[in-house]
């Protein structure tokens, strides 16, 4: 296995356990805290969870199997990728108008906050080495996961918009309307991915 492909699987194995760490905590306090958004957040880093799980699948073939089997494989991880972007637009899409319909108020939430800077943080660093060795090695299967990245980086900010709106100015509404606009994005790029588009 190449330099770039190990690096590859690194960052893969780190953006599983971030996450499964970030989920365990904003699900928790979300509870806690009665937070819908928190929660969803923390639903999306199962998602990512699951992303990284098929690209480390995807990165540990390379070299076992011939150039051919390789990019069945490529592909077939970069279709699973968009599926789960997929996935995570139905909740958020589902969790966004249910809030919008019954002007459910999300709790301001001292972790939350926290959280979503900590990964407002950690996920453009990630997002930004994910591109850079996708290009290295030309996995659009991990440049996919890399988009993915990007949009848990964009949720983050959404659930620090959120909360932050609420506890400051009363604005409830800002968190499913922020979720709303990713939801496009997301629907996007999981029919690309799903279709086997290119960039």
């Amino acid at each position: 296995m190449t330099d770039g492909y190990r690096k590859a699987l690194i960052l893969e194995y780190f953006t599983i356990g971030y996450n499964v760490l970030e989920a365990i905590l904003s699900i928790g306090f979300g509870y806690m805290a009665g937070s819908p958004a928190l929660i969803g957040f923390g639903l999306d880093s199962i998602v990512e969870s699951l992303s990284g799980s098929v690209l480390v699948w995807r990165l540990r073939m390379h070299g076992r199997i011939d150039p051919e089997a390789e990019e069945r494989i490529e592909r077939r991880a970069q279709r699973l990728v968009g599926i789960t972007f997929l996935i995570l637009a139905a909740y958020i899409l589902y969790e966004s108008v249910g809030k919008l319909i019954s002007l459910e108020r999300p709790e301001a939430s001292i972790p939350g906050i926290v959280i979503a800077i900590t990964s407002l943080i950690v996920m453009p660093f990630l997002a930004y080495q994910k591109v850079r060795y996708a290009k290295r090695i030309k996995s659009r299967a991990l440049l996919a996961d890399a988009k993915e990245t990007i949009v848990c980086s964009f949720l983050s900010l959404a659930l620090l918009i959120g909360l932050m709106a609420n506890l400051a100015l009363g604005w409830w509404w800002a968190d499913p309307v922020v979720g709303l606009i990713i939801v496009a994005f997301l629907v996007k790029e999981g029919i690309e991915g799903i279709r086997g588009e290119d960039e």
